[in-house]
């Protein structure tokens, strides 16, 4: 079995156009998504020792879930400072994996204890825990249920209330399956997803389980951070205001503001 690692780091931001959000994928017997990169607007803050497995954005603030055990916890964080504002941390022996923000409530999984915790949002007290089969790996919401990635073609669909399992969305492009889906993020309707071990976001119809569109990240750090095989790009959050998208990676040192563009054949 892998041992998986998923990461701290470098939060990247992404701003993206309206009109590049909702923007639709050309309609056709092509097999493959439109293709999207990206420019850089600025740089923020990150703690670089984080192991960031889990990352939203609501009211002004960075919901962040780490993992490694022995140092998994949920933090909430400054955008411009990178200040941790608010930390519970995971008992020693648990992995701690993606997370998301529901009403009132913070949700964060845990890799292989099949075990999952909701804390009050305003003071991380622990409300009650849940249990699922399988690894958790990524979570998100549309605000109704939760969609949680386990690292395989499949996102489950989680009923808010209960937290049990309602149906299983198969993530595919044309006919392929897209495996190895991490961390996960609703951006204007879309199911946004890091794929693990890649550079890339999977633009995902939450209906259909077809990929609309891939962001290619590629490059951003640059030759200035050298990584290792585990700081992979890692972590989605939108901030529906201000229609920006924010993305980290594991062990990466800094946070990019980027826009997102068409990737025009040369």
């Amino acid at each position: 079995m892998k041992k998986r690692l998923a990461g701290s780091g470098i939060a990247a931001v992404v701003l993206l156009s309206t009109s590049v959000l909702s923007q639709s994928p050309s309609s056709g017997s092509n097999s493959h998504a439109p293709e999207y990169t990206f420019e850089v607007v600025r740089q923020l803050p990150h703690d670089s020792a984080a192991f960031t497995q889990g990352f939203t954005f609501f009211n002004g603030f960075f919901y962040e879930g780490t993992g490694r055990q022995g140092q998994s916890s949920l933090r909430q964080v400054d955008p411009e400072t990178g200040r941790i504002t608010r930390k519970v941390d995971l008992a020693p022996d648990l992995f701690g994996e993606g997370i998301a923000v529901l009403g009132s409530t913070a949700v964060q999984l845990t890799w292989t204890a099949h075990i999952g915790f909701v804390y009050d949002l305003r003071d991380f007290h622990l409300l009650r825990t849940f249990q699922y089969s399988g690894e958790g790996w990524g979570l998100t919401t549309d605000g109704r249920d939760l969609y949680m990635s386990d690292g395989s073609s499949q996102i489950r669909v989680l009923d808010a209330r209960t937290l049990a399992e309602k149906r299983r969305i198969n993530v595919h492009d044309g006919g392929k399956p897209v495996e190895q889906l991490n961390e996960l993020e609703f951006a204007e309707g879309e199911i946004y997803a890091n794929i693990w071990h890649s550079d890339r976001i999977a633009r995902i119809s939450p209906q259909s389980g077809e990929v609309r569109g891939w962001i290619d990240l590629t490059g951003i750090l640059g030759p200035f951070f050298q990584r290792d095989e585990e700081s992979v790009l890692n972590g989605i959050a939108y901030d529906s205001k201000g229609k920006r998208l924010f993305v980290t990676g594991k062990l990466w040192p800094k946070i990019f503001e980027i826009r997102v563009v068409p990737k025009h054949s040369h």
